[in-house]
């Protein structure tokens, strides 16, 4: 029986109905919680896709747009149609509504608020979820209903377990209903119900601690496995493919740090299962091609996660079917590169451009010499390929190729490393920094080199405190300017590891990384760099013959640049902008100023050198971040719905001056009227306002021009009268 998804949406905006027999006039109400009057209208299913939209817009925000497209990145609108969105929508309603059939009765308002306060306390980017929170309105309601509802009907539609008997003898009634009763039954005002949800503080850490792990969320992750692909979008990791025990996956799952959460990969018109192929992401969808399901493919697929929804890759001047091939994203297209086919090995490879889903073939003139097991790195433009093996030798050769010129130029032999397999390679935005893997004197290795392309030359990485020698291990850049070193495995004797390092190339240095809560050893696992964090998931243990669906988070994240100075401005009309100093430590500067018809703050934020700043979020208190820009060495937030009577903190987020790189909290008194600034409004601000009436406004009395209008009048000595007995709280 299907219940029209109009009919759904009536239902789920009333949580607090959790289990209803309708036969008739009757009405019995079965359910763990009780049924309250009701105080808001159901949400009809176009506000239901606009709150997704807005949910989308922060997850677009944040997604990466690759520096090396040539074209900006375009609105939500031009990736995601209405069409899309309404289908997601549909989506998590028909899951809540497979969760009420199988267990007798649906998600209930504890349920969603246990939700929302789970989210608060784990998020792993607290910044991202206030926002969240504040495209939702910081509407309790909304959040439980938008947000909450989603991801808590993900998790139990796959987990859920049928419970028989209960206080009511059919449980499943209410599921079972055909769609005209169920509208019958949401049109009945007295059936309506009501949960007072609330917005928790969040209380999850904005930082995490340098040189320490977490665990990735094991509830409702995807499948155990390894040789899977792993990319990381900006806002989320995406899982697929890969083999267990089982066998070969079309599989995967995206994990949220956001709301510390999975959600499985739809399989509608997914790829073939897979297993040794290449993803890439694209800045809009994740592209996987090629590898071996159990025969060889050249096919693929284009997730999008905005949509969760897959297209097919073109066949046609696909490159040959293969695996242990490499695949890497220029900006514009996926190129994709060697391999073998079980019988010979390539030098060929291809260029896909999803925008016109071709493929076009990549120049065989002074190639590198054909291979598979090797890696490949962007650097921004170009492709630079090294080592790997071609059945009889392990290879320290390699070429960097310029796809808009579709040609090659071999990389240089002097002080080249040994040539090897099952290393790992990164680019550190001016070298490709390679180590580990099974070297040619067919040993494991803990040895590596840094090559330059500018000058084509090689420098060793040092051995001093370098990890033990390994094979099949992760290594990620970070914004630290490190490279980080995970995992892996030595034979013979084989043993798999937990342990890893940090590599710094400005100082040829080495340190290791904790094993305290570190994920247990394994090899063939997958990691991203988040921007603040490595996330390794899945992969397996030979030791034990163990494939893992666990993970863990690494922190590693060095003192945050030191901001100099910060200020509240305000401009005074034609008297000029005046700044409230906002010290850093100590006692908080206190605005007295109010922030007009939508209370309206600025903060300067001062740094002694040139940062970035991924982004900016109210952290405590009560107003959001309309927008922020950054000017060299200035920050400026602008804020909105800045309430009074408060102490209020703003953070920037992922500040980088090139050395450190941190969140800076700046936080600010607000009391209006408070123009002495001593934290309290009484009659000595009054008076002190009396005293400048009618003075022109300057730097020594613009505080007494409360409404910022330019003059002090009458009507400033009103306000801060009407403010007295205010205090900042402790």
């Amino acid at each position: 029986m299907l219940i029209s998804v109009r009919a759904l949406t009536a239902h789920f905006c009333w949580p607090g109905v959790a289990c209803l027999l309708w036969a008739g006039a009757p009405i019995a109400f079965c359910s763990p919680e009780t049924v309250e009057k009701p105080s808001r209208t159901p949400l009809t299913l176009p506000e239901r896709v606009a709150y997704q939209r807005a949910i989308e817009e922060v997850r677009w925000r944040h997604r990466i747009w690759p520096k090396e497209n040539p074209r900006p990145k375009p609105p939500l609108k031009a990736i995601v149609l209405e069409p899309q969105l309404e289908q997601k929508v549909e989506d998590y309603l028909r899951k809540s509504q497979l969760v009420a059939d199988r267990r007798g009765w649906p998600i209930t308002p504890s349920e969603l608020q246990a939700e929302i306060d789970r989210m608060a306390k784990h998020s792993r980017r607290p910044a991202v979820l206030r926002e969240l929170f504040a495209a939702l309105g910081d509407d309790p309601f909304v959040v439980a209903e938008c947000l909450a509802r989603p991801t808590l009907a993900e998790r139990l539609s796959t987990n859920v377990a049928v419970v028989a008997g209960g206080p009511c003898a059919e449980r499943n009634s209410f599921a079972a209903g055909t769609a005209a009763s169920v509208e019958k039954l949401v049109r009945g005002p007295t059936m309506l119900g009501n949960a007072a949800y609330k917005l928790p503080e969040i209380t999850a850490p904005l930082s995490c601690t340098d040189d320490t792990w977490t665990p990735t969320t094991t509830v409702n992750p995807p499948d155990a496995r390894a040789l899977h692909t792993t990319v990381w979008t900006g806002s989320e990791m995406i899982t697929w493919g890969g083999y267990n025990h089982v066998g070969i996956l079309n599989t995967g799952g995206r994990y949220d740090p956001v709301q510390d959460a999975w959600t499985a990969t739809n399989t509608v018109n997914a790829p073939t299962a897979r297993v040794s192929h290449t993803a890439v992401w694209t800045g809009s969808e994740m592209v996987v091609w090629g590898g071996q399901a159990p025969g060889l493919l050249n096919t693929g697929g284009r997730y999008n996660p905005a949509t969760d929804s897959w297209a097919a890759t073109s066949i046609v001047n696909a490159p040959t079917p293969r695996i242990q091939h490499t695949g890497i994203w220029s900006g514009e297209q996926m190129i994709v590169w060697g391999g073998r086919n079980g019988v010979s090995w390539f030098n060929t490879g291809g260029r896909y451009d999803p925008n016109t889903d071709a493929w076009t073939a990549t120049s065989t003139v002074n190639a590198p010499e054909a291979r598979w097991y090797h890696t490949v790195e962007w650097t921004g433009s170009a492709m630079i390929v090294w080592g790997g093996t071609n059945q009889t030798i392990y290879l320290n050769t390699g070429g960097r190729y310029n796809p808009k010129t579709d040609s090659w130029t071999p990389t240089g032999l002097v002080n080249a490393p040994l040539g090897r397999v099952g290393h790992a390679a990164v680019w550190s935005a001016t070298e490709m920094i390679v180590w580990g893997g099974t070297d040619s004197t067919f040993n494991d290795c803990n040895t590596g080199g840094r090559y330059n392309p500018s000058a084509d030359s090689w420098m060793a990485t040092s051995l001093d405190n370098a990890p033990s020698p390994r094979d099949s291990h992760t290594a990620v850049w970070t914004t630290e300017s490190e490279m980080l070193i995970w995992g892996g495995i030595f034979c013979y004797p084989c043993m798999d590891f937990d342990s890893g390092g940090r590599y710094s190339p400005s100082t040829d240095s080495w340190i290791p990384t904790s094993t305290t809560n570190a994920p247990f050893p394994r090899e063939d696992h997958t990691a991203v760099w988040t921007g603040s964090d490595m996330i390794v998931w899945g992969g397996y243990n030979y030791t034990h013959d163990l494939f893992f669906n666990t993970g863990g988070r690494y922190c590693a994240q060095l003192q945050a640049p030191m901001a100099q100075n910060a200020f509240s401005r305000r401009t005074h009309g034609a008297a000029g902008t005046f700044d409230v100093p906002l010290p850093l430590s100590g006692n908080v500067g206190v605005e007295c100023r109010n922030g007009g018809a939508t209370n309206d703050y600025q903060m300067i934020i001062n740094f002694a050198t040139p940062v970035t700043v991924d982004s900016a979020s109210v952290t405590s208190g009560t107003g959001s971040v309309s927008s922020f820009s950054v000017s060299g060495s200035e920050v400026t937030v602008n804020l909105t719905w800045v309430t009074n009577v408060q102490r209020i903190t703003v953070t920037l987020f992922n500040v980088n001056d090139g050395t450190h790189m941190g969140n800076v909290p700046v936080s600010m008194g607000v009391l209006i009227g408070d123009v002495n600034g001593n934290g309290a409004v009484n009659a000595t601000d009054v008076a002190l306002t009396k005293s400048q009436v009618g003075m022109p406004v300057g730097s020594s009395n613009f505080r007494e021009d409360v409404n910022a209008n330019g003059t002090i009048s009458a009507t400033d000595v009103t306000i801060v009268k009407s403010n007295v007995g205010h205090a900042l709280p402790p």
